[in-house]
């Protein structure tokens, strides 16, 4: 094995534009993969913790800008909001599908949706095609991008699906599928669409680390070859055992709360995190969870600098920084060296030396 202080020169370091930032789940990931990100994000509560985090930020809405405003990026990521496609948003995306469908098809004949885009019931709807005008215009300028990684709800992948076809029409292999966050030692059940498109070579979405969560299986059985699923209690370490109600009522029974053990991972992290009560397994009350525990549950370092109003919102949105590692080291033909992720992730974000990246290149 090359040692990784050959592999990676830092003086051409890869260069990424992330749309939606948000406070950073994929910046964080961008840093210890050792890959320079500028984020936009206009939301200003996740531009106070992005300049809290030294995250280099502009805070803008990302319809007003374009690859021209970040030429020495080579790489498009993005994770647009999810709120209309969600299950527990407010269903306009999801009502929209057949719409944004269509106008996939009118952007691959070059041509201007935006106007059109304003009809939709919710403005958030049409954000999700955003990447794929920033993809076509770099295209159109002769600078296309060398890797491309979005990453929404699984509602949107009948997007990601239409978007592919797109960039194979203009020069990239592409995939995209669906993720499981648990299967990536995220303490968390959390279903992601994916898409990886790369001009030279055809990308794969990353293969699972550990093993998914069946409710009533033990951690100890399934696939040897994988590691158990990775526990709320392990990952706040805490002795303690306890359990967490969720705000959200489930099978459509809204008393009906969900309920996880400590002993299991959470179920998905999303803005009401922080009304979710907590118990011991008597039923006595507990302390709620702080930010820097929600943001544990989603791989962030325990003392990443939350920061601005609506933090918890933040956390909900954030895409994990472990499993955006693996997304994207996968996107840029990167291996994850695992002991060093898990480092990082149960490290400190102040205590990060981004000199030694938690991956390092193929060399098969």
């Amino acid at each position: 094995m090359i040692p990784r202080q050959q592999e990676f020169d830092f003086g051409k370091r890869l260069h990424l534009v992330d749309l939606f930032a948000g406070p950073g789940g994929l910046d964080v990931a961008a840093r210890w993969l050792g890959v320079v990100a500028d984020g936009i994000e206009w939301d200003v509560g996740a531009c106070a913790t992005r300049r809290s985090a030294g995250l280099r930020t502009r805070q803008a809405d990302v319809r007003d800008l374009g690859p021209e405003d970040f030429p020495e990026a080579t790489i498009l990521t993005g994770g647009p909001p999810c709120q209309t496609y969600t299950v527990a948003g407010t269903g306009a995306g999801r009502r929209a599908l057949d719409q944004v469908l269509g106008f996939v098809e009118v952007m691959a004949e070059g041509k201007d949706v935006r106007a059109d885009l304003a009809d939709l019931d919710d403005e958030r709807t049409g954000l999700v095609l955003e990447p794929l005008r920033w993809t076509l215009r770099a295209d159109n300028t002769g600078n296309p991008y060398q890797a491309i990684v979005l990453e929404q709800v699984p509602a949107v992948l009948p997007v990601w699906e239409a978007m592919s076809a797109v960039l194979d029409d203009v020069g990239y292999k592409t995939v995209c599928g669906i993720l499981r966050t648990e299967q990536f030692g995220v303490p968390q059940t959390r279903k992601r669409a994916i898409l990886i498109a790369h001009r030279e070579h055809r990308p794969s979405l990353p293969l699972p680390t550990h093993r998914p969560y069946r409710k009533g299986v033990a951690r100890s059985e399934g696939h040897q070859d994988l590691l158990p699923w990775e526990t709320m209690g392990n990952a706040l370490e805490r002795s303690d055992e306890f359990v967490v109600i969720s705000n959200y009522g489930t099978g459509g029974d809204p008393k009906a709360r969900g309920r996880r053990r400590s002993d299991e991972p959470a179920a998905t992290v999303t803005g009401k995190i922080s009304r979710n009560r907590l118990e011991t397994l008597a039923g006595a009350d507990l302390p709620r969870l702080e930010p820097s525990d929600a943001g544990r549950l989603q791989t962030f370092p325990r003392d990443y600098p939350w920061a601005g109003k609506d933090v918890s919102q933040q956390i909900g949105n954030a895409i994990p920084p472990r499993l955006a590692a693996y997304v994207l080291a996968s996107a840029l033909d990167l291996k994850v060296d695992d002991a060093l992720l898990d480092e990082a992730v149960r490290g400190t974000w102040a205590g990060f030396d981004d000199s030694r990246p938690v991956a390092i290149k193929r060399t098969d």
